[in-house]
């Protein structure tokens, strides 16, 4: 295709910490410019198709503000489903706890999806992870609601963080997890010419 480009030109289209670190884990370098889109699930949309079009979605609401030949895009995006029931960022306590106590002593399963838009072609891949959880004691929902976590967190919790400790097994990708499966995105930068590996 056209020359390569460094990640340094590569636009996240996300505001996530999260994913953020983890592009700088694999020695990404890039800006950052959120996408403000409507991330409405569609009445009987499958979840894997949900997540992959919010993902292709986000991206390519940001390349359509570049320039002509302008710079690659990726957008991102994670949901936790149990049951065939979506648990996206809790809107209050009541809800993180709620959400808690469904996961608690199960397994659910964690579909990241990401886009990367580059030189007019706009391409996709999935991640689906197995995350069991032990049963999480009753006082330990309060507890951990307390420490401010839960709130942002599809699922209500967070994996590379305190959240952990309720983690029994994972099967899958732990940093699709967390919001970004870095092996998917890597095979991305590689079709589109995106540098990574860059010195830290």
């Amino acid at each position: 295709m056209n020359k390569p480009v460094t990640a340094s030109d590569l636009i996240l289209a996300s505001a996530s910490p999260r994913r953020a670190q983890l592009l700088q884990q694999i020695g990404a370098r890039f800006s950052i410019q959120p996408a403000d889109i409507d991330e409405t699930q569609h009445p009987g949309e499958p979840v894997a198709l949900y997540v992959q079009r919010m993902a292709r979605e986000k991206a390519e609401t940001v390349a359509q503000k570049q320039p002509p030949g302008g710079l690659p895009v990726l957008g991102a995006d994670t949901t936790v489903v149990l049951d065939n029931r979506v648990f996206s960022k809790p809107a209050d306590k009541t809800a993180a706890i709620a959400t808690l106590r469904a996961l608690s002593g199960r397994s659910h399963r964690v579909l990241s999806a990401i886009a990367v838009v580059a030189e007019g072609h706009t391409e996709l891949r999935l991640s689906e992870t197995s995350v069991r959880f032990r049963n999480i004691k009753e006082q330990e929902y309060e507890h951990y609601w307390s420490t401010g976590e839960p709130q942002g967190k599809a699922g209500a919790y967070a994996i590379q963080g305190l959240g952990a400790v309720f983690v029994e097994g994972i099967t899958g990708s732990y940093s699709g997890v967390v919001g970004l499966p870095l092996m998917q995105t890597f095979e991305l930068f590689e079709r589109f010419n995106i540098a990574c590996w860059n010195a830290r």
